[in-house]
């Protein structure tokens, strides 16, 4: 088995979880509330301006020139897809990218951009490395999973076939190459560590969405 493949056989319990989330059931039947989704968008908005910001790091530290532009671009790619396709969504919800701009970081959001910036200044590359896989991985098989389902919602559709389609996945095999070659070399303490951190934002993945359906707010 590869060491990508070792990871996610780490976290399959927690995708099956992920697939069952309503959030994500949501999204295939209809059903999901639309303040639910706008929630989550504004969030995701939120978290992918962190997500960038880690994704710089993991492009300052990482072993090859090849591989430090690639980060740099994902981490490019990151900003833009938060410019382009939200402000697409926040306009269709009826609302504006400044008005997402304006609402509160969300105890989830911020708690795993934390994390995120944390590992990836802290940690070795392959630690960062991941950190940030999840991300990358658990939306690509979600996106397959629900383009296979279809939605009859235009706007859910629209969502599902941004993750779902071969360009994403095209960006995803992409770092899995690299976290087998990466993996392939690493001593059994900082495998473990790099297994940790895969382990914990693969829950911080279906936390998010959780907290999307559920609109979490501070409690205080």
């Amino acid at each position: 088995m590869t060491y990508s493949g070792r990871l996610w056989s780490s976290i399959e319990h927690i995708y099956r979880a992920v697939l069952a989330q309503p959030f994500v059931t949501g999204l295939t039947d209809g059903t999901l509330p639309r303040e639910s989704f706008r929630h989550y968008i504004v969030q995701d908005a939120h978290y992918l301006r962190g997500y960038a910001r880690a994704l710089a790091v993991c492009a300052a530290k990482a072993p090859t020139e090849a591989d430090t532009v690639m980060f740099a671009e994902h981490a490019a790619g990151a900003i833009a897809a938060e410019r382009e396709l939200h402000a697409e969504l926040m306009d269709a919800l009826g609302s504006s990218p400044e008005e997402a701009a304006a609402e509160p970081v969300a105890p989830t959001t911020r708690a795993y951009i934390s994390y995120l910036l944390a590992t990836t200044h802290n940690g070795s590359f392959a630690e960062g490395l991941g950190a940030v896989l999840p991300c990358y991985w658990i939306y690509a098989r979600v996106g397959e999973e629900l383009l296979a389902r279809s939605s009859p919602d235009p706007l859910y559709a629209r969502w599902i076939a941004m993750y779902g389609g071969d360009e994403f996945q095209a960006v995803v095999d992409a770092v899995l190459a690299l976290t087998d070659r990466v993996g392939a070399e690493l001593a059994p303490a900082e495998s473990e560590r790099v297994a940790e951190h895969f382990l914990t934002t693969s829950r911080y993945e279906w936390m998010f969405w959780d907290a999307g359906y559920r609109r979490e707010a501070w409690p205080i």
